[in-house]
């Protein structure tokens, strides 16, 4: 846990006493290395300098929605990411989560929370269970590198985030096999899994547009109706 806690975390927000009372909670709890910006340039700029290990980021920005700014350092980077949003549609949350973002906090939120949230995340990305060497396998129109977090396919790598990476993780370990939707939201959300069916769907068409040929008609990661999932792993 002290590894994590010397993580570089980048909060984005333009409401100053924000920023100021995030990251007070987060020096409380340990934290040390923490970076402040109120506008998308600013983080931008903060990205490429200090290379955070984790951001925070706000939907509404004065000169850019978080979302695109979400776009703008998925270009260049696959940390984990935890939006704050006054929104909380459901089009708003799924719009976060399927562009790769790793969890969706909706203001006005207990400081506790977040910070339980954010160590959450550190832990799953920076903290896995100790494990023998993650899998290499193929798959009809790919080959997926689950110890590098890499799809290779048509000559050409793309990085998994870290939600992709655990979903295809737990879906390997049933390959062939369908594994429910519930099975898989327990997996990657563990007790808070409730309610997250439409946020599995974004992530699995998202892995889809990477494994796939042709995302619409799957011949890799199969939709089993009413049941769940199953991965087609060759050999």
């Amino acid at each position: 846990m002290t590894d994590l806690k010397n993580k570089k975390i980048l909060i984005v927000d333009d409401e100053s006493d924000l920023r100021q009372m995030i990251e007070v909670f987060l020096r409380k709890e340990g934290y040390s290395r923490i970076y402040l910006a109120e506008n998308c340039a600013e983080a931008i700029a903060l990205c490429h300098s200090v290379k955070p290990d984790i951001a925070i980021l706000d939907v509404m920005l004065p000169d850019e929605d978080g979302f695109s700014l979400l776009g703008r350092i998925r270009q260049f980077s696959m940390m984990p990411v935890l939006f704050l949003s006054a929104r909380g549609e459901d089009e708003d949350r799924l719009i976060g989560l399927g562009l790769g973002a790793d969890d969706y906090v909706v203001k006005p939120f207990l400081p506790r929370e977040l910070i339980l949230r954010l160590t959450a995340i550190l832990k799953r990305v920076y903290a896995p269970a100790q494990r023998e060497s993650l899998p290499i396998f193929d798959l009809i129109d790919c080959t997926i590198d689950l110890e590098s977090a890499t799809v290779y396919k048509n000559v050409k790598e793309q990085p998994l985030t870290a939600k992709e990476h655990a979903l295809l993780l737990k879906l390997y370990e049933s390959k062939n096999r369908i594994i429910t939707s519930d099975a898989l939201c327990q997996a990657i959300w563990g007790d808070d899994a409730y309610g997250y069916e439409n946020t599995l769907m974004v992530h699995i068409r998202r892995i889809r547009e990477k494994i796939e040929v042709n995302p619409s008609q799957p011949q890799s990661l199969l939709t089993v109706r009413g049941l769940g999932y199953k991965l087609m792993v060759k050999g």
